[in-house]
């Protein structure tokens, strides 16, 4: 029973992995229509939604028909609050000769997955006359009023929105971080029809302007934007975060975010709206944000300034025994938690002597961006073996100074922890360790004299005449036992 419900467990996160894989990512393949004219071209369609289009195979050859390039296209709604986006790639087959072509099953790698089309016979037939067609969306009621003639005009609807670029603070210290926002807001009030416009590529133009060049950053990689309501000066929006970070200034210059620009689809509304007939035209409108600086001010005097990490840090511990024997190994923990820029964290100033032998840490870190702040956890774990008996406070070997931004002053964190070690000493165990050996020790008895090499050559050849002796003669034994 107990397996089963194992299995069962398998299957069931098994089966809501793949679900929510779907769901997140719906690609599809659509083929073009079943009768073409020699002067119409046939397609393959690969639409890929709610993600990006990272990767696709080659497109498929079809008989009776050449390629002849391919098109793209993409699309951003702003809908209720959401945006989702999809993205398609075209290939176009020019057909060569009249007649029914078949597009057999085939299979299409698109984004790491398998996409599998049953394939359709195409009818190709003679060119295709082209002729003017009528309005779609004309209103058949014009005709019998007269208004037939009269052209539609469209009216455009100011929009009761705007973009901000927002800091959290207006200066900051050296190394102390500051978060940016960058977000389109909409008034309730607002009746203008609107929708987001080739977003990714607009932002990838905008973060470009923003991200500062003398600032460490960490980016916030907003992939859904969600509406947030919000008052701003007694009047509610809804905030669309189209971007987010934080910052760590490296030097002392004034930070600089220019004005960027953001378009959206905005849809001007008919002057005379009709039952049948196209009641809104689409538009393009470009919302500009202010200009923003943060001031960076230098760090107070200390003789660690230049070298201490800025933020809200605190200490947490842990070791494998407060209580070992001299030569008995242990592990140490300096667990550095808190908000700031955790990658800058350098490994605690450690005493050295020959009471402990301490090794160099490992070093683990865990970032974590949300709520418009950057927390984070940096380990540093030491080996260590101590040599000598007797009562050790750890707060005298491991320590880490930085500067506190919001209280502004320095402070350190400080091992609490005591050690207890019993047994010999094992200093004396060191220091034979590294005797150097014999050979040094009766370097100072031995005569340093020059000498004549030409006795060590003449030895060198008294010993090769004999070695070639000795071959000759072996090799007489065996010719004449041959014999």
């Amino acid at each position: 029973m107990f397996k089963l419900k194992i299995i069962l467990s398998i299957l069931i996160l098994g089966f809501t992995a793949s679900f929510n894989s779907a769901f997140s990512q719906d690609i599809k393949i659509t083929l073009g229509p079943d009768q073409i004219g020699m002067n119409q071209a046939f397609t393959i369609t690969v639409t890929v939604s709610n993600s990006r289009l990272e990767s696709y195979d080659k497109f498929p050859d079809i008989p009776g028909f050449v390629k002849r390039g391919t098109s793209s296209s993409s699309s951003t709604n702003f809908v209720n609050g959401r945006v989702s986006s999809t993205q398609s790639i075209i290939q176009n087959y020019l057909p060569t000769a009249e007649g029914t072509h078949v597009l057999p099953t085939f299979t299409m790698t698109v984004n790491n997955k398998k996409i599998r089309s049953q394939g359709k016979s195409i009818m190709v037939g003679p060119p295709v006359q082209r002729r003017q067609r009528s309005d779609p969306f004309a209103d058949p009621f014009d005709d019998l009023f007269g208004r037939k003639q009269q052209p539609q005009e469209y009216l455009d609807v100011d929009a009761d929105a705007f973009l901000a670029l927002s800091t959290d603070k207006n200066d900051v210290y050296l190394g102390e971080g500051f978060t940016v926002t960058l977000s389109f807001y909409v008034s309730e009030a607002n009746r203008a029809q609107m929708q987001f416009y080739e977003l990714g590529k607009q932002l990838t133009e905008i973060v470009k302007k923003i991200k500062p060049a003398n600032c460490w950053e960490e980016n916030f990689n907003i992939d859904n934007i969600s509406q947030e309501p919000v008052v701003i000066n007694g009047k509610r929006y809804s905030q669309y975060k189209i971007f987010q970070a934080a910052y760590y200034p490296l030097n002392l210059e004034t930070i600089e975010f220019p004005a960027v620009e953001l378009e959206l689809i905005k849809y001007k509304v008919a002057k005379r709206r009709t039952f049948f007939g196209q009641n809104r035209k689409e538009d393009f409108e470009t919302f500009r944000s202010k200009p923003k600086r943060i001031e960076v001010r230098d760090l107070p005097p200390h003789p660690l300034k230049t070298s201490v990490p800025v933020g809200e840090y605190r200490l947490e511990e842990k070791i494998s025994g407060q209580q070992l024997r001299t030569g008995q190994s242990f592990n140490y923990n300096f667990i550095v938690k808190g908000q700031g820029n955790i990658s800058a964290i350098d490994k605690p100033t450690l005493r050295d002597d020959e009471d402990f032998d301490l090794y160099p840490p490992n070093i683990r870190q865990n970032i974590s961006r949300g709520n418009s702040r950057v927390t984070g956890i940096k380990t540093f774990n030491y080996f260590g073996v101590p040599n000598e008996p007797g009562e050790y406070n750890l707060g005298d070997y491991f320590w880490l100074t930085y500067f506190d931004p919001e209280r502004e002053l320095y402070d350190t964190l400080r091992s609490d922890l005591t050690l207890l070690i019993s047994g010999e000493s094992k200093k004396n165990e060191m220091i034979l360790a590294n005797d150097l050996g014999s050979f040094y020790d009766i370097i100072e008895f031995e005569e340093n004299d020059l000498r004549n090499n030409s006795e060590d050559e003449l030895i060198k050849v008294i010993v090769n005449v004999f070695v070639l002796a000795m071959l000759a003669m072996g090799v007489f034994v065996v010719f004449r036992k041959q014999g």
